[in-house]
């Protein structure tokens, strides 16, 4: 028996592959923004599907270029280029979370990280852009925020965000629990 994540699994890449998904037909003029969401307990499944679809995709669509950000290494590597990783750890080791919190709250503000990700994600290079990460970044980083701010530099390249808790067309509910503010922007991947 297959269970209901496997069979959207397993509708992702016919759907990543179309032409009318990449060319964002269909979807008027509205950004080209897609939410995968899954329940949070499945999160390892999902990061081996991901995996596994990375190694597909060029097959099932040769020359599609597509880039693959991690949050939670995006992160680090953004604190590491600002020279702010190593006092991060330190300042969470003798200080604790909440203080680290706040502590870095400006630089991972969303609208300084959104240039960051332009740059690593290079939109206008690639045809596809896949995002995972969010559960492990949180709550240094909120995805509804990040995806307001990647409105304007993502132009016409389709961005598909794995979210492990739910997307119901307005709102994101991070883990299934942590309600977020109205996000109504994005579109399911697959029901």
């Amino acid at each position: 028996m297959i269970d209901s994540l496997n069979e959207r699994l397993n509708r992702i890449l016919p759907r990543l592959t179309a032409d009318d998904f990449l060319s964002g037909r269909g979807i008027g003029n509205e950004i080209a923004f897609y939410i995968f969401d899954y329940p949070p307990e499945d999160e390892l499944r999902v990061r081996e599907f991901l995996d596994t679809l990375l190694q597909h995709l060029p097959r099932h669509k040769p020359g599609l270029r597509v880039q693959h950000i991690n949050l939670f290494d995006f992160v680090l590597d953004y604190l590491r280029r600002r020279q702010l990783l190593d006092k991060a750890i330190q300042m969470q080791a003798a200080k604790g979370d909440d203080a680290l919190r706040k502590a870095l709250a400006g630089p991972l503000h969303e609208s300084k990280l959104a240039s960051h990700f332009a740059d690593v994600a290079r939109p206008q290079e690639h045809d596809l852009v896949l995002v995972s990460g969010v559960g492990s970044v949180w709550p240094l980083l909120r995805s509804h925020s990040l995806l307001n701010n990647l409105q304007p530099v993502m132009g016409h390249t389709p961005l598909v965000l794995f979210y492990p808790g739910r997307y119901d067309g307005q709102s994101l509910r991070l883990f299934g629990k942590l309600k977020n503010t109205n996000y109504y922007r994005a579109f399911k991947l697959v029901p």
